[in-house]
């Protein structure tokens, strides 16, 4: 075998084998598959109650004198590339950043793989709670107060239309708490921990900031849904490290594996 086939099958020789990759790989995907599903199913309860949810929001917002948004987004629809850059972020970083960010840690880091596992399913658990308990329109659906629905404009459908007929899916009425944010900050603040070079450690810190700034500009979230969603990060940080990494330190504490 030639020296640089040797060198790439070592690099990506599975940490615990290739069982554990399909264990993994089948578990994460179920629990995501799982969370979809009942997402979907919530956003059917009530029809009428997101939006006035979203009044609520807004309604709070303008009292603490922090309803911003409309600004914010109508100032990004001026800058065409910004607003571009904005809806590919909101498009494809949930996904494929996360994605790639847990085959990194697997693959790389093992040693925090099963933590930040854990932390994501803990934090989409929280996340169901708070869609059953406060389904919430997100700014998109409500134009009346100055609301573009950027994402339908680039990508040509409506944003109801859109996701009606993925509805079994697709909660588009979870606002509360935003898993853009959530998800940014559980992968952001790992990263940064665990890569090597200062520009990385940087970029990755600044992540969960650009994906908040994302979110407002298409809007896709309100400041209170951000807030909320760092925080569900956060409380999922603390209960993965306090309760299941406690139960099994030897699998599920935040480790840093050498490369």
């Amino acid at each position: 075998m030639r020296p640089a086939l040797k060198f790439i099958k070592a690099r990506i020789h599975p940490p615990r084998g290739w069982g554990d990759v399909a264990r993994q790989l089948g578990f994460v995907v179920g629990v995501y598959v799982l969370y979809q599903l009942v997402n979907g199913l919530i956003a059917g309860a009530n029809p009428y109650k997101p939006f006035g949810d979203a009044v609520k929001i807004i309604d709070l917002e303008r009292g603490l004198h922090v309803f911003v948004e409309p600004s914010i987004q109508g100032w990004v629809l001026s800058k065409h590339w910004l607003i571009d850059a904005a809806d590919w972020a909101y498009l494809y970083s949930h996904y494929v950043i996360t994605a790639a960010v847990l085959v990194f840690i697997y693959f790389r880091r093992n040693g925090a793989f099963y933590f930040v596992r854990n932390m994501f399913i803990i934090a989409m658990l929280i996340a169901l709670v708070g869609y059953a308990i406060f389904p919430t329109a997100p700014p998109a659906l409500m134009p009346e107060w100055g609301f573009t629905d950027a994402i339908s404009q680039f990508v040509g459908v409506s944003h109801i239309d859109g996701n009606r007929a993925a509805s079994a899916f697709v909660n588009i009425y979870a606002a509360v708490p935003s898993m853009h944010v959530c998800f940014a900050v559980m992968t952001g603040w790992p990263m940064s921990r665990l890569v090597r070079t200062r520009s990385a450690k940087i970029a990755w810190t600044l992540y969960p900031l650009w994906i908040t700034f994302v979110v407002v500009a298409t809007g896709n979230h309100y400041l209170t849904d951000v807030l909320l969603g760092a925080m569900t990060a956060g409380v999922s940080a603390l209960l993965a490290k306090q309760l299941l990494a406690r139960a099994r330190p030897d699998h599920w504490a935040f480790g840093q594996a050498p490369a």
